[in-house]
């Protein structure tokens, strides 16, 4: 029974597992599964072999069960199996090694046979895990639809002085990116980590979010007592397990009650006849899940593209689709700051004197299917200004939907549609005022400052561009999914191609950065090619992490104090019509704790094109990505 109702969430983190510790031999899975059921958990995690099981020939695998005491979808949606956990595959002792492996390989073999979703793998016993990987990476590379759970306990000790030898501190990621990196970045390797008792800091807990964790595991003895006697949790273990829920993280209740309460209890399930002795926690975390708010209409609408990569557009080079148009045009946030923008030029253009003789002279550059067209004119209605509007397009189907606009509204006296590239067309007069909508989600990527320095030759010197001005921004992130995503595809090419992306499972590790700015009107006609390089330093507690990337950004000034964009920091409430872009590195860079990041951006261009290239620099070099734009570039 999923955990509860939230508006707009159809994640796995409904739902709410429990942990089998004893071994339930001869008919006990049925049962603990009936009773696990019954009490409102959604599936196990069990054993599969008995404990006590060591490979002798001829021995048959002692199995908690049958294939045949439950039903396929059962095994496949209920159960999740738990390899057992005295395998130890870098042992000293050799035979133990050779036992753990032979087991290993046997257990995944009957979970595969049993159609099991999942399997949690025992955590590695020491820091050096080598042999447990390689065992692990060649199953992976024969498995096709069952996952393996690595699991992990969440700890790092934090030093209390610098004189602390570093080699003293714990920290259970590293254990993660050490046998990840020996899986290859296997994207069927996932995490459980085990929440204990005691948390590192945010900004530590705070790199799991771009790792593949599939489960938080709970232990019992994490959980405080409230004043009625019942299970609770710290504010920080609820402020980490709502941010798991908003990541698709399902949670798993593991350990023996340390709260004795009474079998019916109050609470969101205590209408379950015969209580589970772990009862009380689930009802706990129902409560926790029951009490975030609902996901956000914009969140609900962009759910669907969470983490999925999409090429930018070419905007010159091919013509949108009606559908591409629509969607942007339901931005209404976006237009509502066009409008306000285009307001305070109109009024600081013609003084309220001069209304009744002075018509100002605008052009919507890249018109598309007239929304900025409409929002000039309502500034203009708004201020009591006289407009005369020139609304240049070079898609000759918006075009149509454009003479088809204007005619329906009565604006035929207002606004004279021009087919052509702003770049080629001679306009007759000159504009006052000059409006575009060509950002990109990294502000220059689809190439507004190209457009604009070929159209400001008909911008009056005193004239106003709308936007006036913009600057890209870029953060290190670890995107263990995207990089995934991308590794499938084999290539290099991908590796060096700047994606669209609604980031999600991500964990952002500093500040975002600006990296190019561009203003308009650029009378002094300036190159539009930049280099810079930035230095990042992540919050000293982070610990080391794992850099896959960079997510970028824009932040657009339209007109004075009026700025649209998508920088986290600055970003304009309930706008959707650009997501980040995120730039992947081919090989992920390790970052040993509190050591800088530098990178190195360049925008080049051509006679043809446009591109970018990046590289890291520290604390060790990448090779340049793109060069010469071979894998990505935006078409002139």
């Amino acid at each position: 029974m999923p955990l509860g109702q939230r508006a707009g969430d159809k994640s796995d983190s409904r739902y709410c597992g429990v942990e089998v510790l004893d071994f339930p031999a001869g008919d006990g899975l049925p049962a603990v599964l009936t009773h696990s059921l019954s009490s409102a958990f959604d599936f196990l995690l069990a054993p599969l072999v008995d404990p006590d099981y060591r490979p002798t020939p001829g021995t048959v695998l002692p199995v908690a069960a049958s294939d045949l005491v439950l039903s396929p979808s059962q095994w496949s949606s209920h159960i999740v199996g738990k390899i057992s956990e005295w395998i130890d595959l870098d042992s000293e002792d050799e035979q133990l090694r050779l036992d753990s492996e032979l087991t290993l390989k046997q257990e995944i073999a009957w979970a595969s046979h049993l159609s099991l979703q999942a399997c949690v793998l025992p955590p590695p016993r020491r820091s050096s895990c080598a042999n447990y990987a390689r065992v692990v990476n060649n199953i992976l590379q024969g498995l096709t639809n069952m996952q393996l759970w690595l699991r992990i306990p969440l700890e790092k000790s934090e030093p209390m002085d610098e004189d602390r030898d570093q080699s003293d501190i714990v920290d259970s990621w590293e254990w993660w990116n050490s046998f990840r990196l020996l899986c290859e970045h296997s994207s069927q390797l996932y995490v459980a980590l085990d929440i204990l008792s005691s948390l590192p800091s945010m900004n530590s807990l705070g790199r799991w979010f771009g790792e593949p964790v599939r489960a938080a595991i709970l232990q019992t003895d994490a959980f405080l007592t409230n004043a009625r006697g019942y299970p609770c949790l710290s504010k920080r273990h609820q402020t980490l397990l709502t941010g798991f829920f908003n990541h698709s993280v399902q949670a798993i209740i593991s350990g023996r009650s340390n709260h004795n309460v009474s079998q019916v209890a109050e609470g969101v399930l205590s209408d379950t006849p015969i209580r589970h002795t772990l009862s009380p926690y689930l009802d706990y975390i129902a409560y926790l899940y029951q009490r975030m708010d609902p996901l956000p209409e914009q969140e609900r609408f962009e759910i669907n593209y969470r983490d999925f990569l999409q090429s930018p557009l070419q905007p010159l080079m091919d013509n949108l689709e009606a559908q591409t148009y629509e969607t942007f045009e339901k931005d209404t946030v976006k237009y509502a700051q066009y409008q306000r923008a285009i307001a305070k030029a109109l009024v600081d253009k013609v003084s309220d004197d001069e209304v009744s003789t002075t018509r100002t002279v605008l052009m919507v550059v890249g018109a598309g299917r007239g929304p900025l067209v409409r929002a000039s004119l309502q500034a203009a209605e708004e201020t009591g200004r006289k407009l005369k509007v020139y609304a240049v397009e070079k898609n000759p189907n918006a075009v149509i939907t454009l003479h088809s606009l204007i005619k329906l509204e009565g604006w035929e006296s207002m606004v004279t549609i021009i087919s052509s590239d702003m770049r080629c067309w001679d306009a007759p007069e000159k504009a006052d005022i000059l409006v575009s909508e060509l950002l990109g989600s990294f502000g220059d990527n689809e190439l507004s400052p190209e457009c604009l320095d070929g159209a400001q030759r008909f911008l009056k010197p005193d004239g106003i561009s709308i936007p006036y001005s913009y600057t890209s921004f870029i953060q290190p992130v670890t995107a263990s999914k995207l990089h995934n995503d991308i590794k499938a595809h084999k290539d290099i090419a991908h590796f060096e191609t700047a994606y669209v992306v609604k980031l999600h499972r991500v964990a952002r590790l500093a500040p975002p950065q600006p990296v190019f700015s561009f203003t308009h009107p650029n009378f002094p006609k300036a190159t539009n090619q930049r280099y810079t390089k930035l230095q990042f330093k992540l919050p000293q507690d982070t610990g080391s992490c794992l850099v896959h990337g960079f997510a970028g950004y824009f932040d657009a000034v339209l007109y004075k104090d009026v700025h649209l964009g998508i920088e986290p920091n600055t970003c304009t409430p309930n706008m959707f019509s650009w997501f980040p872009i995120f730039f992947p590195l081919r090989k992920p860079i390790y970052i040993p704790s509190e050591s800088p990041i530098e990178v190195h951006f360049w925008r080049c261009c051509g006679a043809t094109k446009v591109w970018y290239e990046w590289a890291m620099m520290a604390p060790s070099p990448s090779p340049i990505h793109n060069s010469n734009g071979r894998s990505y570039w935006v078409g002139l």
